[in-house]
């Protein structure tokens, strides 16, 4: 199929879902061969239902669902639901946004492994999911303080963990950097500092 007929399908295919779903879709695109629509957060589970279940769809297998974290929004989250029909042949992306306080409507009864995911989202981002049957963390580890992939969380952490063989157990320490403070100039090599270079000092003596 060439990719201007592909196209005009999705296009056809966005339509259809738009025009059934009536104001729960507010956009939708079209690009490198795949759709992607825009939707209202809390008619997630009334879009991803409608492209579960219609003929023209069957989207029945639940690939991902991906956080993204646009700190200057006040909807600082996209929560992004990947869908695949294997009776289609074909790919379909939802995005949805979503604030840190706001929760976002579970799917978990529609498509079982939204459970990890949803946490994972949870665990990585802080969005909130309602009627989760087990919202918890997934991947960090018990007590962890914030959601490392937020961007305005530090790329050291806050915290360490190591091994203390003198207590014989695991320990958490504020995190410490080894590496001293240094000062960039972003200067090509070939052009030379104007500057003497630690360890240098006595090549001019």
């Amino acid at each position: 199929m060439a990719d201007d007929e592909r196209d005009e399908n999705l296009k056809d295919l966005a339509g259809h879902i738009a025009g059934a779903l009536d104001r729960s879709i507010t956009g939708e695109s079209v690009s490198y061969g795949e759709l992607t629509l825009k939707a209202r957060a809390q008619d997630i589970a009334q879009v991803l239902r409608f492209l579960r279940d219609d003929s023209l769809c069957q989207f029945a297998v639940l690939i991902d669902i991906a956080g993204a974290d646009y700190p200057a929004r006040a909807k600082r989250f996209d929560v992004v639901y990947h869908l695949l029909s294997l009776h289609q042949n074909q790919r379909i992306r939802v995005k949805i946004e979503t604030d840190e306080t706001t929760p976002v409507p579970s799917v978990v009864e529609l498509f079982p492994a939204a459970n990890w995911y949803e946490r994972e989202a949870f665990d990585l981002f802080g969005i909130l999911f309602s009627n989760h049957p087990d919202l918890r963390r997934i991947l960090t580890d018990y007590g962890f303080s914030g959601h490392p992939l937020r961007k305005d969380f530090p790329l050291t952490g806050f915290v360490e963990l190591r091994y203390d063989d003198a207590q014989k157990r695991v320990v958490y320490e504020p995190v410490k950097l080894t590496q001293e403070f240094r000062t960039f100039d972003f200067m090509s090599p070939w052009e030379g500092a104007q500057y003497v270079l630690p360890g240098d000092e006595k090549a001019g003596g």
